[in-house]
């Protein structure tokens, strides 16, 4: 497995681009403001073309360049958040949505190709949205009403591993999954619930899900800060440990 992160100018938001090896297609995973110029460089590095384009959730930060990036490839979403497509920054609510827009290079373009996520990726085994890349959607509302975790199976790659755990760390991850987490989680704290469309109650359900249903080894690849590791989360981070009565 390929993969690949790049931050964006706008909000640090990341993006991730995945394939199966290089000179193949890719999934491009929440092309934020400004993302762009860094994913065809990537994309040219690697010999990758974009297959689709999945976004985890509907937020301005998230989804900005996502016409940009696909051209004429569909791009994914959950069905609860696909409304917020038509105007992502409106969506965010004033005074964020003001001071996204000023922030933003361009202005917003809705992408020619909104799907919604297929019922074989929420189900399942998943299925796969370029060839060679293994995909399973994990509903994870709270943050939004759509906010979903992409997993990816097999083998972790070793660049992944290295940039999540320093040395002398005893975690093992080999052979774990790698979690796209967009605004759920993050190293040490989770997805703001304030915004319109947010639920703290759903928030506190999703995080309980999570510890309890995901291997501890997983990888957390967030959609704004460092990548990190289920069972430190479960361990350190005060929100899981709220929702799963570990207190704070």
């Amino acid at each position: 497995m390929l993969l690949r992160r790049t931050t964006t100018p706008v909000l640090e938001e990341n993006c991730y681009v995945v394939a199966a090896r290089e000179g193949t297609e890719a999934l491009v995973v929440d092309p934020g403001s400004g993302t762009a110029p860094e994913v065809r460089r990537v994309l040219a590095e690697h010999d990758l073309r974009v297959g689709a384009v999945a976004l985890t959730h509907g937020h301005a930060d998230h989804v900005w360049d996502a016409a940009a990036v696909a051209g004429s490839a569909p791009v994914y979403i959950a069905g609860p958040d696909s409304y917020r497509l038509a105007d992502p920054a409106l969506a965010l609510g004033e005074p964020l949505a003001t001071l996204f827009t000023e922030l933003a290079a361009e202005d917003w373009k809705r992408p020619d190709d909104v799907r919604q996520l297929p019922a074989e990726v929420l189900t399942g085994g998943g299925a796969e949205l370029v060839p060679g890349v293994g995909i399973r959607a994990v509903p994870a509302p709270g943050h939004t009403e759509g906010s979903t975790i992409l997993l990816l199976g097999g083998d972790v790659p070793r660049s992944v591993t290295d940039d999540v755990l320093p040395v002398g760390d005893d975690v093992s991850v080999e052979g774990g999954l790698v979690a796209l987490c967009g605004d759920v989680i993050f190293a040490g704290s989770v997805g703001r619930t304030d915004l319109p469309g947010g639920d703290e109650k759903e928030m506190t359900s999703t995080l309980r899900t999570l510890a309890s249903s995901l291997p501890p080894t997983t990888i957390l690849l967030p959609g704004h800060g460092p990548a990190t590791v289920l069972s430190r989360e479960i361990a350190n981070n005060p929100h899981v440990r709220a929702a799963t009565g570990r207190g704070r």
